[in-house]
């Protein structure tokens, strides 16, 4: 097992890596950025270097500041947690080379499923089923107009780099296809660098189901179900998270969990990920993209496995084999999460910025709560709006839903605007409550509620 590990992210994922490395005996180092001096991680931590100014491209994302900091401290590997640099297969390629262990896929898994082109491809060659669509990258106008006259109207376009519902565009006739083509590779440029994009048919009324899968490097793979991700806005950011799904049975779990082990094997995956999925009405299911990394709503998985997924991140990198079978995983109960943000609906979600005078978090049982603030947190101006994660377990969704409107009650944020509010509309619509959503419930809602983001 390590020594010592360095937490190569900040925020709420960074406090939980630490928080899996002290009960696992392992020492950290927090790097931080000087935006983040005051930082919940970096008081956790056992040491912290300063890697940069505020910006996230000078401090999260400089490359050779973070392995120096790893270097001159001695830690034996890196965690990347989410974003950043977690599916960045050139930093990965860095850590082997300075002799640290990258705690996550190896670098050929990260190129194979980190081009979602070529992701789609390898799926589709593994026998995983797949949407219609272009045969790898779009190369230019022409062949954009091609390929979605052939598959049909409408289409989706998609940024083979990065995530977060960024160069994602919905397009649903031909005269909209060129103007939505440029943006898309404008929008994917200036997030990713790197402006590829290609096309999928659309799937309307569609379910985003996405599977988390554990690989050890032994050869042993395992599934433990699927995520229900359906609550999203209408530029595909997930807001509300639960596992299971309601919608599947467990013969469904079983193959489309099946189906996630399938793709991850073909690129000789390892460590923790998650495989995504279109779901259908007809209870069809479609190949997305695979994320090489720990996911922001990793913990409903938790909840219902009882399966710490970070601890056997760190494990796994260390050369543990998994202790478990694919039949000896169990689903029990139903979770929830709700993703808490600095951000104003009533002003097209603008995020904020700015001192926490006052913060009260709600607890009781089967209540967790994943965050990095406190009262009298200066919430820095350069990065994601994220305050917090509620995550609750109940015997059934119903009870979930009932602890979760309970403890958005409870939870108080003092000094700038939340989406609190806005997760009470989504929790007490009855629509949600029945389960009656798709991932164009939630553009509907902010429709009926006059509100755009």
């Amino acid at each position: 097992m390590f020594k010592k590990i360095l937490v190569a992210n900040r925020g709420e994922i960074a406090v939980r890596i630490i928080r899996a490395c002290k009960e696992l005996g392992i020492a950290t180092v927090q790097v931080y950025s000087q935006a983040d001096a005051d930082s919940l991680p970096v008081h956790l931590a056992d040491e912290s270097v300063c890697v940069g100014p505020g910006p996230g491209k000078d401090s999260y994302l400089n490359v050779p500041n973070i392995v120096s900091a790893a270097l001159i401290t001695g830690a034996e590997a890196i965690h990347p947690g989410y974003g950043f640099l977690s599916e960045t297969a050139s930093f990965a390629e860095v850590c082997e080379a300075a002799g640290i262990k990258f705690i996550g896929p190896p670098i050929t898994a990260i190129e194979a499923m980190g081009d979602k082109a070529t992701a789609r491809e390898t799926a589709k060659r593994a026998g995983v089923p797949t949407v219609p669509g272009s045969e790898g990258v779009v190369g230019s106008e022409a062949e954009a107009l091609r390929v979605a006259a052939g598959i049909g109207y409408p289409v989706i376009l998609k940024a083979t780099a990065g995530g977060g519902g960024r160069g994602i565009r919905v397009v649903h006739t031909e005269d909209e296809l060129i103007a939505a083509l440029k943006v898309s590779q404008s929008e994917a440029a200036a997030a990713f660098g790197n402006a590829d994009v290609y096309i999928e048919k659309y799937v309307t009324s569609m379910r985003h189901i996405e599977v988390q899968i554990l690989a050890d490097e032994h050869g042993n793979c395992i599934h433990l179900g699927e995520r229900e991700c359906s609550v999203q806005t209408v530029r595909h950011q997930k807001v509300v998270e639960e596992a299971p799904s309601a919608t599947l049975s467990l013969e469904q779990r079983l193959t489309i969990g099946a189906a996630a082990v399938k793709a991850a094997k073909a690129v000789g995956y390892t460590n923790a990920g998650t495989v995504e999925f279109i779901w259908t009405p007809e209870g069809e299911f479609y190949f997305m993209e695979m994320n090489t990394r720990i996911q922001v709503e990793h913990p409903v998985t938790e909840a219902v496995t009882g399966i710490d997924l970070v601890q056997w991140q760190i494990r796994i990198a260390a050369g543990e084999a998994l202790p478990l079978r694919q039949d000896q995983i169990q689903w029990n109960g139903h979770s929830i999460e709700c993703r808490i943000t600095a951000q104003d609906p009533q002003r097209g979600f603008a995020p904020g910025a700015g001192l926490l005078t006052s913060v009260r978090f709600p607890g009781g049982l089967g209540v967790r709560i994943d965050t990095q603030i406190y009262g009298g947190y200066l919430m820095p101006p350069f990065y994601d709006s994220n305050l917090a994660k509620v995550i609750v377990w109940g015997e059934t969704r119903d009870e979930a839903i009932t602890r979760m409107r309970r403890c958005l009650d409870e939870f108080v944020v003092e000094g700038i605007p939340t989406n609190i509010s806005f997760l009470h509309r989504i929790l007490a619509d009855d629509r949600y409550r029945s389960n009656d959503i798709s991932t164009a419930f939630l553009p509907q809602l902010m429709s009926e509620m006059d509100l755009t983001g």
